[in-house]
């Protein structure tokens, strides 16, 4: 791991909270982490402690009740308008347990699909073949969706997910619907991807996983706290 104060993620006592008709609803409650660049980070929990809210507040896509998170010298959660879209675009990366492949496209026109919108195309399809290839799919790159297996499609969206070169990548159950060596072959990949300074957050129920990553944190009563490697998420 290497450190680099410029782009450590920084996650300060976030909070979340959702009025409805029966009243307020906690989800998360002071939830801290700090992560440098080339840290590996699996977060555990059971279901409906709020693992994927607070994915989705670290990478912009919610806003936090009280709270910040920063990257760098960024304040993520004061970004709005297009400070914010062009965050979203080249800093965060996602890749989720269903992969969102766009079935009427290619692998290859999935993976470039990001740069779009980031008006990142200069140079874009030698860095998405070189990436296809990396993830060990460059022999499925004229492919659609429904002709990849679960494996594919997920080494497809890793890929998609880092075209824009991100600082943060942010993992929501990525092995859940697959089988435990494809599963096995993504945290591989993940790790490399930490080797090269990405700063990689994975949420997950697989404590074997886990266990394979840099560092555990478990997400209970709203507050993040180490995970000693235990079985038991509850």
């Amino acid at each position: 791991m290497r450190s680099d104060g410029a782009r450590t993620l920084t996650v300060d006592r976030l909070t979340k909270q959702y009025e409805g008709p029966g009243g307020s609803s906690v989800i998360l409650s002071g939830a801290s982490l700090t992560a440098e660049p080339g840290e590996t980070v699996a977060i555990l929990g059971p279901s409906g402690s709020g693992k994927s809210t607070l994915l989705n507040i670290i990478g912009s896509l919610d806003r936090p009740t009280a709270g910040s998170v920063r990257l760098g010298e960024t304040d993520v959660t004061s970004l709005t308008g297009p400070s914010l879209a062009a965050f979203r675009a080249t800093e965060v990366g996602f890749i989720f347990q269903d992969h969102h492949l766009l079935p009427q496209l290619s692998a290859l026109e999935n993976v470039l699909l990001p740069t779009l919108a980031a008006g990142t195309g200069e140079g874009a399809q030698e860095r998405a073949s070189e990436l296809l290839e990396r993830m060990g799919v460059s022999d499925r790159a004229n492919a659609f969706p429904g002709r990849l297996s679960g494996g594919e499609r997920q080494r497809v969206a890793a890929a998609r997910a880092l075209i824009n070169q991100p600082t943060l990548l942010l993992c929501d159950e990525p092995t859940g619907n697959l089988d435990r060596e494809s599963g096995d072959r993504l945290i591989e990949l993940l790790q490399g991807l930490a080797a090269d300074g990405v700063i990689v957050l994975m949420v997950t129920h697989n404590v074997r996983q886990a266990a394979l990553l840099g560092r555990g944190l478990l997400l209970r009563d709203g507050k993040l706290e180490p995970w000693e490697g235990g079985l038991e998420l509850q």
